[in-house]
């Protein structure tokens, strides 16, 4: 009975433990399965977060054209922007050099007269312009009144003899005569007097006897009249220079340490003022100036609106090719920020522009080399800063900062 009852007890606490297994087994399992409903809630809420990366994306997008700006094509249009899509080229690059307007020696003309004499009267002044074949001064010379009346003689004989012929007077006379009236003639046109002036002298009243005019050889600006009515002016004595303004020299101060290796042609700009002007390479001095230590290069300027004139100083740029091809712009283009670097305004969609921080290079006189932006991106190259102060008007940093 004792065994029978030892038996049952060990019976029922294995049925027992066994029960406990089970119910331990089943809540693990069930905390299991919440476990992996969590995890996989979890993952369809990261899964839903991906997948609204897109929307995240677009707002960071719309943000950043926020720092930019949109602007009609009307106030374009009245503002003068003007956009140009760069592609890499090659440029000219510069060196400066100071200079001075000249006269162009080759087109410039020296009034004096070729026997000594007195001034009379001026027909022209400092400044005006003349035309070929105009009075400029009216003079007197003993000597050139002697000469006039020695013509006179000689063309009188000169036609008798011609009259007479050969028949009546000896050939030496005829050829004597001849020669003396040639001598004569030369003589004053010599000194300055037209054919029509010396075919006028057997007209010419005797109160006028002496008196002599010197004309314009060449249309030209009068660029200097030191004389003055009364005064005594000896035989190549200047009184007047005249010159054509519209072609110019300027004559550019090079240092002697500078090799240039220009060749005839090359092109430059004269700055005067800020206003350009197209010049070319005409001459080159191979000698050093002893006062100034500089060599002097020689230029051709067209003239034709008579902005310039001798004596202006202007600034020189002697213009040079790239050795490659490099995306510039204009130097207007350039913006700096506000922390100091540079900056250019690109046009990313239709009427819509960002800045765009660039690094500058070398200089190419009105444009300067760019780097960070790419070939074939659209930029504003005028009205940069029209652009910039209608984004700061938006309350954004145009320089995205």
């Amino acid at each position: 009975m004792n065994n029978i009852s030892r038996i049952t007890g060990i019976a029922l606490v294995i049925i027992f433990g066994v029960f406990s297994i089970n119910t331990t087994l089943a809540n693990e399992s069930q905390n299991s399965t919440q476990h992996d409903e969590h995890s996989h809630e979890h993952a369809n809420a990261h899964v839903h977060a991906e997948g609204e990366e897109p929307r995240t994306e677009s707002l960071v997008k719309e943000e950043e054209h926020e720092e930019g700006i949109s602007l009609s094509a009307q106030k374009i249009e009245l503002a003068g922007i003007k956009i140009e899509e760069l592609f890499p080229k090659k440029y000219l690059n510069s060196v400066y050099a100071p200079g001075e307007v000249k006269a162009n020696g080759y087109k410039s003309y020296l009034v004096s007269p070729r026997t000594d004499s007195v001034v009379i009267n001026r027909h022209a002044s400092l400044g005006d312009h003349v035309k070929s074949g105009q009075r400029l001064v009216t003079l007197f010379s003993e000597t050139m009144a002697q000469t006039q009346a020695d013509f006179l003689i000689a063309s009188s004989n000169w036609k008798r003899a011609k009259k007479l012929g050969s028949n009546n007077i000896s050939e030496r006379t005829l050829v004597e005569a001849e020669n003396i009236y040639k001598g004569v003639y030369g003589k004053l046109v010599a000194f300055g007097l037209t054919r029509q002036a010396i075919d006028k002298i057997a007209q010419q009243d005797s109160a006028t006897f002496g008196q002599y005019a010197l004309i314009a050889e060449r249309e030209g600006v009068v660029l200097q009249d030191d004389f003055m009515q009364g005064q005594r002016i000896e035989a190549g004595e200047t009184i007047m220079q005249l010159a054509d303004e519209t072609d110019l020299w300027v004559e550019a101060n090079v240092p002697p340490n500078k090799e240039l290796n220009l060749s005839l042609g090359s092109p430059a700009l004269i700055d005067l003022n800020g206003i350009k002007y197209q010049a070319n390479v005409i001459q080159e001095a191979h000698t050093i100036d002893p006062i100034t230590r500089t060599r002097t290069v020689r230029l051709s300027v067209t003239n034709t609106k008579h902005k310039l004139h001798s004596g202006m100083f202007v600034k020189v740029y002697f213009l040079f090719e790239s050795n490659s091809e490099v995306i510039a712009v204009p130097e207007e283009a350039l913006i700096r920020s506000s922390d100091g670097d540079w900056t250019v305004f690109i046009e990313d969609h239709p009427n819509e522009f960002k800045a765009v921080q660039v690094t500058t290079g070398q200089s190419f006189g009105e444009y300067r080399e760019v780097f960070g932006i790419e070939s074939g991106t659209k930029v504003v190259t005028r009205g940069a800063f029209f652009v910039a102060s209608e984004i700061a008007k938006g309350g954004f940093d145009p320089h995205n900062h």
